[in-house]
């Protein structure tokens, strides 16, 4: 399996990051509601789902439905508009499968892009805490589904953060990289600093 960093092709059905508009509260502000409406409702419902039907096939179904929704949203939009990052995976002739990360980032609204990684983190999160309660409740039918959420939320997740931090590194190796960078940087400018000149006042020989 391969994976490549390539910069988003000029054919994109959906243009972004051409606005100039960075400063603006909210760009896309559809695009922001729909990245946040589908995964909070499938939250929303698995919650209520138990006060409303007593059938866990109907909601089950409910709630998967909400969340293949949030996956194919966040995948193949949000995240191209919000912070101009893309994954994707194709099979070649050959039958190998290589991962593709783009990355378009000159132009993002820092609002929206708060949001979009907010949603994207916060989600996993809170899936993986009713994972958590139903294994120790012993729910193993609503595990399944909990599983399912964690999957889908998860991978988009895992693609977006390649996108941002490279394809071949992961978030714990990218900020090591920044802090080794930043300490090393400020090692130097201490040790090779520059001494002050010394001040010279007005001296008279009698």
């Amino acid at each position: 399996m391969n994976s490549a960093t390539v910069p988003l092709l000029d054919d994109d059905t959906i243009a972004f990051g051409e606005e100039d508009n960075a400063n603006k509260q909210f760009v896309h502000p559809y695009i922001v509601f729909f990245h946040l409406i589908f995964r909070g409702a499938a939250i929303v419902v698995y919650i209520l789902c138990g006060w409303f039907s007593d059938s866990f096939i109907a909601s089950f179904v409910l709630v998967v439905l909400l969340l293949s929704a949030d996956f194919w949203t966040v995948k193949n939009i949000s995240g191209r508009l919000l912070v101009g990052l893309r994954w994707w995976n194709y099979v070649d002739d050959e039958g190998k499968s290589h991962w593709v990360f783009e990355s378009k980032q000159n132009r993002v609204n820092r609002n929206e892009s708060r949001l979009f990684w907010l949603g994207l983190m916060l989600c996993p999160l809170i899936w993986a805490g009713f994972f958590i309660i139903c294994l120790f409740g012993l729910k193993f039918k609503w595990m399944l589904l909990v599983l399912i959420a964690l999957t889908l939320t998860g991978a988009n997740l895992y693609g977006y953060v390649k996108c941002k931090f490279g394809a071949k590194e992961n978030l714990k190796s990218a900020t090591t990289d920044f802090v080794k960078k930043q300490l090393l940087q400020n090692a130097t400018s201490f040790m090779f600093a520059q001494p002050a000149p010394p001040t010279t006042g007005n001296t008279g020989v009698v």
